[in-house]
């Protein structure tokens, strides 16, 4: 079935409602190189936003701030219909050894930073961007739960940290009353599905709405790479394909997977990003991809992945193309031999997890 921008989903376990696909705003600005300029970011906010679009995302330092102050402009008149989010914890002054990582000092500064480039009150979303295992979960939480309650920031929430910290954090924050995680954001694609080892099956059974970012792979999933590709260099003056490319993201298995999109974009009558998207879109445990563009006509195209209905035969396809080694435990415990010494040949239903 068709999906809109405004059929919302709740964000975990909160009652907070957001559109299906976010959009991702890392583009917005040219200091790295490969954004977009204002004129063309403004196209891409306007373009999102009129179709019913309210969740954005972005972070203190995306395009050395250029990000935040774009959307700060983009959103005045219609700040309250939006669900803004952004992060902390990347370093925002070169050098300065507090102004980056997880602990309150860094927390507080880079919160009232986007709240200046933003021209808000108010964060709607924050995530915790990249673990630095050097603070503590309770400090962690803590300056979390005082932003929270001086109004400053609404929801919490983590990206790119091992599960078990993260389920720690949300066991703590529930036995202090502290703000819980609502979200995780993480690498998740047809090519990076390791979140489905721990990851993935933990935000379920801890209430945490997963939005996953590079949902193309880099964009490997668009078909704008070949076999050529895996010769590549790149650097950091490199565009983006080879800049890509050169951090090992083109490989043999990432092309086969590739392959088998444009197989299946061809036979439902859209591009590869299309069937990329509506593939994490389907899994139940996604409530919202991140989606980027540089350009409106590539924002055009990612949101038509909304309108791709793929059949049991084709998710299959995918699934199987992609498949991972989920490991030990998981391997083990979804032996037939673990199964025949711990039920026997009863049948017991799964645990429903709400």
């Amino acid at each position: 079935m068709a999906l809109t921008l405004d059929t919302y989903r709740l964000l975990g376990r909160s009652g907070l409602r957001v559109s299906p696909l976010a959009l991702g705003t890392a583009t917005f600005g040219t200091e790295w190189g490969w954004g977009a300029g204002k004129d063309d970011a403004r196209t891409l906010f306007d373009s999102y936003v009129g179709r019913g679009g309210n969740f954005i995302d972005t972070a203190s330092t995306y395009t050395d701030g250029s990000s935040e102050r774009m959307l700060g402009e983009f959103t005045r008149g219609h700040r309250e219909s939006l669900v803004l989010a952004t992060k902390y914890t990347t370093l925002r002054r070169p050098g300065d050894p507090n102004s980056g990582g997880a602990h309150r000092k860094s927390l507080m500064a880079s919160v009232e930073a986007s709240l200046r480039q933003l021209d808000t009150d108010y964060v709607d979303l924050l995530f915790l961007h990249v673990w630095d295992f050097t603070t503590s979960a309770e400090e962690i939480l803590r300056g979390m739960d005082d932003l929270v309650r001086q109004g400053k920031v609404l929801y919490v929430a983590m990206s790119n940290a091992p599960a078990w910290e993260i389920s720690r954090l949300q066991a703590i924050a529930d036995l202090r009353g502290w703000s819980p995680l609502v979200a995780l954001q993480i690498d998740y694609s047809l090519l990076n599905r390791a979140g489905e080892r721990d990851l993935i099956p933990m935000a379920q059974a801890l209430g945490l709405g997963v939005t996953p970012y590079s949902p193309l792979g880099g964009g490997v999933l668009t078909g704008k790479y070949s076999r050529d590709d895996l010769t590549t260099t790149g650097s950091a003056d490199s565009n983006r394909k080879s800049f890509n490319a050169g951090l090992g993201m083109v490989t043999e298995r990432a092309l086969t997977i590739a392959d088998v999109v444009r197989e299946i974009a061809g036979e439902v009558g859209s591009t590869p990003a299309q069937v990329a998207l509506a593939w994490t879109l389907r899994n139940p445990a996604v409530t919202a991809p991140v989606i980027g563009a540089r350009t409106p006509a590539q924002l055009v195209e990612n949101l038509g992945a909304l309108e791709i209905d793929l059949t049991t035969g084709q998710l299959a396809r995918l699934d199987q193309v992609s498949a991972i080694d989920l490991g030990y435990p998981h391997d083990l415990l979804a032996s037939d031999h673990i199964r025949a010494v711990t039920a026997g040949g009863l049948t017991i239903a799964p645990r429903t997890v709400s």
